[in-house]
């Protein structure tokens, strides 16, 4: 049977008020985050990176569509049911190495807190806590406080915090921005190795390092899921409605926002139209989709699409 998946959004809105109006931060996100795996969210800035990180880990309710965090929907919780399954299922590492600890606490007794928060006993979480911070290449430095270790230093012990007692999901806002490139690439060294005992890791990210190291990428666009790159290759993704987001990068060749759709035995196929759109191409199917074809015939065959996002 296949391992239950550490989170899963379908449709998530998260529209955001401010004095003017609203701001459309996401536009019915799907997306599932399996454990053991190392996912990386991208997308330039204002593209919904951290709406999206804040509500995978319970910080935020979305206006819209469903969550499921560690197979608990988020809506069905009161406030304190919401902070209790954070408690207990969310390890988050923040960007600055320094925010994630406490200044006069040493390194053990950051992760150990960590661990009893999580309902481990006192003796439980110190030994998870040297143990972690071993496995992490920081043996000796587990008495030492935030102020005697490096940036690299700080943002492993970061890590050992977030993963103690075996948390459903890890996210990390961009974890190596601060860190410089040998910090870095052990970080995600010691990333790839504890995923391994069962913890989902997602990382919103800018860094080309931190791309290569996870096995999926989630680009979000304007709120959207432009596309989804997993070991199987680049994915468009397909909604409920049917619709097909267009990855940026092909987006500029359709300007007039439509395109001709054949379907054959092959899939469902697009393809700019030749005089802007107006008319529909040649085709088996004049430029439309078989009569009584389900919109998404085919989409597993080709990576087609349709639907471009309004900005936000």
């Amino acid at each position: 049977m296949d391992e239950p998946l550490a989170a899963e959004c379908a449709g998530v809105v998260r529209i955001h008020p401010i004095p003017t109006g609203e701001v459309h931060a996401l536009r019915g996100v799907d997306a599932a985050f399996p454990r053991r795996t190392i996912s990386a969210v991208v997308g330039p800035s204002g593209s919904g990176k951290s709406s999206l990180l804040r509500i995978l880990a319970a910080l935020d309710r979305p206006s819209a569509g469903s969550v499921l965090l560690d197979g608990t929907p988020l809506d069905q919780l009161t406030g304190r049911g919401l902070r209790r399954l954070r408690r207990r299922a969310v390890g988050y590492m923040f960007q600055r190495p320094s925010d994630n600890l406490l200044p006069d606490a040493t390194a053990v007794e950051q992760v150990a807190q960590a661990g009893r928060v999580r309902g481990l006993s006192r003796h439980d979480a110190g030994v998870a806590a040297r143990d972690l911070l071993g496995e992490l290449g920081l043996a000796d430095r587990e008495d030492h406080r935030p102020d005697e270790l490096s940036g690299g230093q700080q943002q492993r012990v970061a890590l050992a915090q977030a993963v103690v007692g075996q948390p459903a999901l890890v996210i990390a806002d961009e974890p190596t921005a601060e860190l410089d490139s040998a910090s870095a690439d052990l970080l995600l060294e010691r990333m790839r190795a504890l995923v391994a005992d069962g913890v989902a890791i997602v990382l919103s990210t800018h860094d080309a390092r931190v791309v290569d190291a996870a096995e999926r990428t989630l680009s979000l666009h304007r709120g959207a899921v432009a596309e989804e790159t997993t070991e199987a290759g680049a994915l468009a993704v397909i909604d409920d409605a049917g619709r097909v987001q267009i990855p940026p990068g092909v987006l500029p060749r359709f300007p007039d926002r439509r395109a001709v759709v054949t379907v054959d035995d092959d899939g469902l196929h697009l393809r700019p139209p030749t005089d802007g759109g107006r008319h529909p191409g040649p085709g088996p199917t004049g430029g439309g989709r078989h009569p009584g074809a389900d919109p998404a015939d085919g989409h597993r065959q080709r990576s087609p699409a349709t639907d471009a996002k309004d900005p936000t």
